[in-house]
């Protein structure tokens, strides 16, 4: 066993009551959301490592199985509903299993699973893995930031498998988003969604942004909330975490590293249609049903050593 040993930060890095505004780099609009998080703040730490051989078997066996579903959603789109289900939700589950990530999914008991037909799925977001995890619980359209669809492997994938894009950096397409949102919800299908609008390291979470909600509201549908977690031994683990500038390699690197690297997907019951009628307060409840005990307040995280950075994951805004 080996230990990846990451530097860790300095006095001027510890947290503080208040942490300081996240500053936009130039030519960056003031309104996307924004997270404190970086990867020389939030990713330092020492965790346990599978040997180099394990790590480079890890990486081949994700890349190859990307690779594979990639080649087969074509196919798997013209199966039968219950059938196509059935086979996403067994690769999502493989995919990061493949990356040496052990998956548990619980249900609480008022829950009963994902309601069926249109739904609004949202969950915090913390990786690139957050992807396979939601669609493990359900298979459903994925809101993405247009960028994602240049990621290598990835970005084929969820371009192949039906994704909702939207151009962050452009307030008017807003609506026009979550007109369409409402549209796939009507129709029967249900969507994902990461409401913070950004990756977070997993210590803190990101306030949930209203905008999205107003979909569900005019789809007159379910929101389910997912919490997302990921852990090393007993407690939370930042190894996951996509935050900040880190790049997907490394991010990629980190994580097939990791030892016992273990993601939990916690399914909470469903805000009912109707229970709320405006979609900042929808938002809310949304937000307090993903809030784990481990969490602080959202918004609220310890100041990285440099200003804040705008960050480029997440799916919406407003």
């Amino acid at each position: 066993m080996r230990l990846l040993t990451r530097p860790a930060p300095g006095p001027a890095a510890l947290p503080a009551a208040t942490p300081p505004p996240a500053v936009p780099p130039t030519g960056v609009p003031h309104w996307l959301p924004s997270a404190p998080c970086t990867p020389g703040h939030c990713l330092a730490g020492t965790f346990a490592t599978v040997g180099r051989p394990r790590q480079a078997a890890r990486c081949a066996a994700g890349i190859a199985l990307v690779a594979v579903g990639l080649a087969l959603a074509p196919l798997v789109r013209c199966c039968r509903p219950a059938l196509r289900g059935r086979l996403t939700r067994a690769w999502a589950r493989t995919v990061p299993a493949a990356f040496g990530v052990r998956v548990r999914i619980r249900v609480s008991g008022a829950a009963g699973g994902v309601p069926a037909g249109g739904v609004l799925v949202v969950a915090n977001h913390i990786s690139w893995l957050d992807i396979p995890l939601v669609a493990a619980v359900r298979p459903a359209r994925m809101l993405a930031k247009s960028e994602v669809a240049s990621w290598p492997f990835l970005g084929a994938l969820v371009s192949r498998g039906g994704t909702l894009f939207i151009e962050r950096d452009r307030l008017r397409a807003l609506p026009g988003t979550v007109a369409r949102i409402a549209s796939v919800l009507r129709a029967g299908t249900p969507v994902v969604v990461f409401p913070e609008g950004s990756t977070w390291c997993g210590r803190r979470q990101g306030r949930f942004r209203p905008a999205v909600f107003q979909a569900a509201l005019d789809a007159r549908v379910a929101v389910q909330p997912v919490l997302i977690r990921y852990r090393l031994g007993a407690g939370p683990a930042t190894a996951a975490a996509f935050v900040g500038e880190d790049t997907l390699v490394a991010s990629l690197l980190r994580v097939t590293a990791a030892r016992g690297l273990v993601a939990e997907v916690s399914v909470l019951p469903p805000i009912p249609p109707g229970a709320h009628h405006d979609r900042r307060s929808l938002a809310r409840a949304a937000q307090r049903a993903v809030t784990g005990p481990e969490f602080g307040p959202p918004d609220r995280h310890g100041p990285p050593p440099g200003p804040g950075r705008r960050l480029e994951a997440g799916s919406s805004a407003a």
